[in-house]
């Protein structure tokens, strides 16, 4: 399972499936979710017979198979076995609009839709208008999979009751659809003869959307070696990821960061991913963590501040065997880190990864965290911070970082000019504003297009958010530019307060002063807007070109 760095005959189902049944780890638990659980077997066994089921189809290799499903065992069936089959897998977020489905499944042609039954009814507008008709898979939405009770017990799949189909009444659209096919049936009537498709290294395995935090989002094509790249130089390098370990990842598998923590990184060593269907809370993520012995877990910063600031939060946060925190999306203000390490008694590691290089190249280590930095660059990475002419920048200045390493996406799906200017040679650009002190560590500033200059100084977003948040009042931060009378920017932040606390004059004069001292004089936020949340993507990230925009609209 070495890192692939030649073209070569190879297919990732090879790796991170078939062998752990040669190792004889067949019988082990791969995945769990509320109401099932997969081993590795199962796996093996259903991830073939989809494979065939596509190919049953007249889904070729190459077509892409778009898999808009919930975090439960059918997603990395459905997965490998596209994989498996030659095919390009292609996982969406559950929670767009109408529009975004309109606009993605348009752009990649989607030649065959897995596709949960709740979803299936809400996007079937979508798909009787696409010029490029589907075939249409349906998995079954059970709706006892996000009730279990703690203490039952997932049975396997192999003794899941065959229900009643469900879904003859789905008929066509003005042309004609065939009746959508049923998962399961799927399943049960493949062929069972192992299947491995003849790909290349170099062959695109997977494509993964941005999640639109600065406009439409843009599809990353990966190759089938780049997977074992992050699981091999993050997931086992830095996390030291064993077969022992049970991991659970707040963030969804349609997310390059949760494809990484709960899909390639345990299955890289035979160790066991517990799956949430459901939206991420903490209610859900403290019964997890305590019915499963969760070791790993990975979330972004805004749900480690509401799993703090929740009544369960404790010790282990329920897990006897919580060995390691993971944090990613955005930058971890210093504060949540360091009151997570008292009070859980765990580290956080925060680290940046994106969609273009799959998942995590810069991050804290264990035994070497400094809190309120990204850390260090992953061994098997090189990052650069260079300025708008392409040169180094020196130790404390702000740049942009680059990137260079084996997990790079090769471009963008028909977006030439934009591949052009993000993939440049074997350097990424990551649109990311970093500065780099004396002994290494990586601090970020914010996106381009969200830093700004006050007094002819730059101003991070980022530093005066964890200025702000280190108060006790504050929960969350979002700042940007805004013009003041005079025509000058200055800071504009958006607060969400804590429990318990009331905004009034006083307090407000008090952040800004608390910025003063915290951050720098010319930082502190002339505005302070209260909001009761601030608008994220669907994978936690700010969206502060929308408060921007809000902002404008407000001011006409």
């Amino acid at each position: 399972m070495d890192i692939i760095t030649e073209r070569r005959a190879y297919n990732a189902v090879s790796d991170f499936i078939d062998s752990h049944i040669s190792q004889g780890r067949g019988g082990k638990i791969a995945f769990i979710d509320p109401q099932r659980s997969i081993t590795y077997s199962e796996l093996h066994d259903r991830s073939v017979r989809f494979a065939h089921a596509l190919q049953a189809l007249g889904i070729e290799p190459e077509q892409r198979v778009v898999l808009l499903l919930n975090d439960t065992v059918d997603y990395p069936v459905a997965f490998w076995g596209t994989l498996r089959a030659g095919c390009v897998a292609i996982p969406l977020n559950v929670y767009l609009t109408l529009p975004q489905y309109a606009y993605i499944l348009t752009d990649c042609r989607v030649r065959a839709l897995v596709v949960e039954i709740s979803h299936f009814e809400t996007i079937r507008p979508v798909l009787d208008a696409l010029p490029h008709r589907p075939v249409v898979i349906v998995v079954e939405d059970d709706q006892s999979a996000s009730s279990r009770s703690p203490s039952s017990r997932p049975s396997t799949c192999s003794e899941r009751a065959t229900s009643q189909d469900l879904y003859a009444r789905h008929k066509a659209g003005r042309d004609g659809y065939k009746l959508a096919q049923r998962f399961e049936n799927l399943i049960a009537r493949a062929d069972t003869t192992p299947l491995v498709a003849d790909t290349l290294s170099d062959e695109v395995a997977c494509w993964l959307y941005t999640s639109g935090s600065t406009g439409d989002p843009k599809a990353v094509k990966h190759v089938h070696s780049s997977f074992m790249a992050t699981a091999k130089l993050f997931g086992q390098g830095v996390l030291g990821i064993c077969e022992n370990d049970v991991v659970h990842s707040a963030s969804k598998l349609f997310f390059s960061y949760g494809l990484g923590n709960a899909m390639s990184f345990p299955l890289s060593v035979g160790a066991t991913a517990v799956l949430w269907p459901r939206r991420p809370s903490p209610e859900g993520v403290f019964e997890m963590l305590r019915r499963d012995r969760v070791t790993i877990f990975y979330g972004v910063p805004s749900l480690y501040a509401a799993l703090l600031s929740h009544h369960q939060i404790c010790k282990g946060a329920g897990s006897d065997r919580l060995r390691i925190c993971v944090s990613a999306g955005e930058a971890l203000p210093a504060r949540i880190g360091e009151r997570w390490r008292e009070i859980v008694g765990v580290d956080v590691l925060d680290g940046l990864g994106s969609t273009e290089m799959l998942n995590t190249f810069l991050s804290n280590r264990p035994e070497d965290i400094r809190y309120g930095s990204t850390g260090k660059p992953v061994p098997g990475y090189e990052v650069r911070i260079v300025d708008d002419n392409g040169n180094d920048v020196a130790d404390g200045e702000i740049g942009e970082l680059i990137v260079r390493g084996p997990s790079a996406g090769e471009g963008y799906w028909n977006q030439r000019e934009k591949s052009r200017r993000t993939f440049a040679g074997e350097w990424t650009h990551t649109g990311d504003k970093y500065r780099r002190d004396a002994e290494g560590y990586f601090y970020y500033c914010g996106r381009a297009d969200d830093m700004f200059k006050v007094s002819g100084m730059w101003v991070s977003p980022f530093d005066v958010e964890a200025a702000l948040i280190s108060h006790e009042a504050v929960l969350e931060a979002a700042v940007i530019g805004k013009e003041d009378a005079d025509g000058l920017i200055k800071p504009k932040a958006f607060i969400v307060l804590r429990n318990g606390y009331s905004a009034d004059d006083g307090l407000l004069e008090k952040l800004k002063l608390h910025v003063k001292n915290k951050a720098g004089a010319w930082k502190f936020p002339r505005w302070i807007e209260l909001r009761e949340q601030l608008p994220r993507t669907s994978t936690g990230k700010i969206q502060r070109f929308k408060l921007r925009q809000e902002d404008l609209r407000a001011a006409r």
